[in-house]
């Protein structure tokens, strides 16, 4: 199965508390990072793969060691696509490269400078970090990152990030820090259409 997330920021020190950005309700960026380790491994099993779409991990003040990222990733369950943000760097996907636990005799990670396309039941799924304006199209979606605990108030626009408010018009919205599964990505889809027709009407 595939699943998506973006923004991860795991030891990003910063985004705890309550604020505009990304609220982040923990009392430790260890809380934080374990939340966001357990919520990905209650939904991803050995089999899946994580389309992680830009910002693993940073904290301006401590900036993690590629050797703690390597780590912090080495527990997440799942083969990992990663899709570079825009606090990511090369250095960091060369050591992830270079230091690649595998999966099964092949590489557990991918990497994209700025983006990838899939398929699911007959829709398009264009994958990026940066929003992206498609302008007329049928039957394609952009699942993004980024902007947080923002909103593209265009519906083929969808932000998969943990802090995403798109995460709110799913009827049974998973933990906080899970990854999104390729059906409620079309639940949201099917939502945010809905309620972009109701604010027009008003």
């Amino acid at each position: 199965m595939n699943f998506f997330i973006a923004d991860t920021h795991f030891f990003h020190t910063d985004l705890l508390g309550q604020n505009d950005f990304a609220p982040r309700l923990f009392d430790s960026v260890e809380a934080m990072d374990e939340a966001l380790i357990a919520a990905w491994n209650a939904r991803v099993d050995d089999n899946d793969v994580v389309y992680h779409l830009g910002d693993i991990a940073m904290n301006p003040e401590a900036m993690p060691s590629e050797g703690e990222v390597a780590a912090l990733l080495a527990r997440l369950n799942g083969r990992i696509v990663f899709i570079k943000g825009n606090h990511d760097y090369n250095s960091r996907f060369k050591y992830l490269a270079a230091h690649d636990p595998g999966w099964h005799g092949q590489p557990r990670y991918q990497f994209h400078e700025v983006g990838t396309i899939i398929k699911d039941d007959h829709t398009q799924f264009i994958m990026t970090h940066y929003p992206l304006m498609l302008g007329i199209t049928s039957q394609t979606l952009n699942l993004h990152g980024h902007i947080h605990h923002s909103m593209v108030p265009l519906a083929e626009n969808i932000n998969v990030g943990v802090d995403a408010p798109e995460r709110d018009l799913l009827v049974t919205p998973p933990a906080w820090g899970s990854p999104l599964n390729a059906s409620e990505i079309h639940e949201i889809s099917t939502a945010k259409r809905r309620l972009l027709a109701k604010m027009k009407e008003k």
